[in-house]
């Protein structure tokens, strides 16, 4: 066996992915909560030197507690473990765009390159490229005083200005002994800084930082950054989560939905077009051919700038089909990748697919070491660790001024689309943006199936002065009002499966026709027209407008069958509306039919 002389513990005990690990009588370096460890076994058929990555959870004395993220097959007691000195990190650093990693940062392009699609375990490769030279210029001279995050220099990375920083656990300020220019791989030295303690410190492009520890918080501490409130919607250009149910940049999210609604479809589709600078997708636990499509379909797609989607962003891969013990891991290290490009300004969107698969990892690990269990066997801590993860989102104000936004939204999969269980409650409870999906809605082919009176926007109120500024004064009052309508859509059309049409009056039937009309037409897409995908803002605000001066219009129609009539006409004329480009001859065309028709009903009542 290789490699076995820093060898400072040994196995004691194997319990699936859990294994007791206690310090051997000669070693010094005792054992620290959360810190990484290399277990090394000895029983196994691998050309190369194993070394089993695990993660200490418990200590007892001598004897810890450690999770193994791969598979303990072969593990057996007196296998001999290695203690990396070190918590479970992450390397920061240009490179990170475009990039496949699984939920311990290994780039799993090349560990497929290397070893093939099935991947071995017990290899490590380095996140960050060793090769790759980066173009590095200096913005600070000798002798600059600096603090913990300060900008010294920049690299260009995929078309964004990449802040090579000072590292975020410097404590006080520093001094700039020596700093050149020039071409260097991620590991060679670009600056020399000295420390408050006169110690001197070599920095390189990349640096590593703990994941289960929020990135701004020494700076923070140090009022080097400074936590801002969220003041601005993130555009997703869907026009349902945009006008009705808006998620602010730097706030938090979430879209539960049973099997089948549609959560992942809206996810990608809000990843594509959402109005920020880098993406962060977390595969969490979904299911491993879901991700291989977003890996395939995101080169091939454009955004906004005309560069393909891949360039701004990073996958982590977790899948149903990998170790449950790395799903737990993933999530953090996507939300330090998001909180590391916050910190350069950058507005950065994390999407978790799906956290409820996230919890029954924890679950499963909290029920390995006999921990008492919460509600359906969750750990009793599911709440705080929800929590934990969602508020590390935010708006920071950065030490050079700049403004960055992190904005988390996640999907949680209750079984059977019940949203009373625990994973989905706790959610509720962080969150400020519910986006219920709806099987019903996603069954009659509804894009996005997002329930309408499910659903519902702290942000609304919030943001209202954004609103008022950008849009108009009225913009929240009337959607606000189109909301009473659906609810009160509803109410008539439960009554009307009861009863039959003839059990309404006609202006409660008017009112249901006006409530499905807005339905029909500005709370559904269709993600197959280039069109009607992503509305900006100005247009939502002129369908809007139109909206709610079709529905307040004082209509009297002779029966049931007119009304009908009239709205059945009106929805497909708005529907081709809607496929029509903004300001083409085809757009002001069936605009006027539009209002044409609206008038005709109005003369002829007269």
């Amino acid at each position: 066996m290789n490699n076995t002389t820093n060898a400072s513990a040994r196995v004691v005990s194997v319990q699936d992915s859990l294994v007791s690990i206690e310090t051997l009588p000669e070693s010094k370096q005792p054992l620290t909560k959360n810190e990484v460890v290399y277990i090394l076994p000895t029983r196994s058929d691998a050309k190369h030197q194993e070394r089993l990555k695990a993660e200490i959870l418990r200590i007892n004395g001598s004897v810890a507690d450690a999770q193994v993220y791969e598979s303990t097959a072969g593990v057996a007691v007196g296998d001999l473990v290695e203690q990396s000195a070190e918590m479970l990190s992450v390397e920061l650093g240009p490179g990170l765009l475009g990039q496949v990693y699984d939920g311990l940062q290994n780039p799993l392009d090349k560990l497929a390159g290397e070893f093939g699609y099935f991947l071995p375990r017990g290899v490590d490769f380095p996140a960050l490229d060793n090769n790759t030279k980066w173009a590095f210029t200096p913005i600070v001279q000798t002798g600059a005083v600096l603090s913990a995050s300060s900008v010294i220099g920049t690299v260009p990375e995929r078309g964004y200005t990449h802040k090579i920083m000072v590292p975020f656990d410097i404590q006080g300020e520093v001094v700039v002994t020596w700093i050149q220019e020039g071409s260097v791989t991620v590991d060679e030295p670009v600056a020399k800084i000295k420390l408050a303690s006169g110690k001197e410190r070599t920095l390189t492009l990349k640096q590593r930082w703990p994941v289960r520890k929020a990135l701004p918080k020494n700076l923070l501490k140090q009022n080097i950054a400074e936590r801002k409130y969220p003041h601005e919607p993130l555009v997703t250009h869907l026009r349902l989560i945009d006008s009705f149910f808006p998620i602010a940049k730097g706030g938090m999210g979430c879209i539960p939905g049973p099997f089948g609604a549609g959560k992942t479809v809206l996810q990608n589709l809000i990843s594509r077009n959402s109005d920020v600078d880098i993406v962060i997708v977390v595969a969490c636990g979904e299911r491993a051919g879901e991700v291989v499509e977003t890996i395939t379909e995101f080169p091939k797609l454009k955004d906004a700038k005309g560069d393909t989607l891949m360039d701004r962003t990073v996958i982590i891969c977790n899948t149903s089909s990998m170790p449950v013990a790395a799903r737990e891991a993933s999530i953090y290290t996507g939300i330090t990748l998001g909180e590391y490009y916050r910190q350069m300004g950058l507005n950065v969107l994390i999407i978790a697919d799906s956290t409820s698969r996230w919890a029954q990892a924890m679950r499963e690990t909290s029920g390995r070491l006999e921990e008492i269990p919460g509600e359906e066997a969750f750990p009793a801590y599911l709440d705080s660790a929800i929590k934990g993860i969602y508020e590390r989102a935010g708006v920071i104000q950065t030490a050079d001024q700049s403004e960055g936004t992190l904005t988390m939204i996640g999907t949680v999969s209750p079984a059977g689309g019940n949203f009373e269980e625990p994973v989905t409650q706790s959610t509720l409870g962080t969150v400020k943006t519910f986006l219920g999906l709806s099987a019903d809605r996603a069954y009659k082919r509804f894009y996005p199936a997002v329930d309408p009176l499910l659903s519902w926007s702290r942000y609304l109120e919030q943001l209202q002065p954004w609103f008022t500024e950008h849009l108009s004064q009225s913009w929240v009052d009337h959607v606000q009002q189109l909301l009473k309508l659906l609810r009160k859509g509803d109410e008539i059309s439960q009554m009307i499966q009861v009863t039959g049409e003839e059990g309404v009056t006609t202006e409660d039937y008017i009112i249901f026709q006006q409530a499905l009309f807005l339905d029909m037409v500005y709370l559904q897409q269709d993600a197959f027209d280039p069109v009607d995908l992503a509305v900006p803002l100005e247009r939502q605000q002129e369908s809007l407008n139109t909206i709610v001066k079709l529905v307040t219009t004082d209509y009297h129609f002779t029966d049931k069958d007119a009304a009908r009539d009239y709205f059945t006409k009106l929805t497909g004329l708005f529907k081709n509306l809607n496929y029509s480009p903004s300001n083409s001859n085809e757009y002001k065309d069936y605009s006027e039919k539009i209002e044409v028709l609206r008038k005709s009903v109005m003369q002829d009542k007269a």
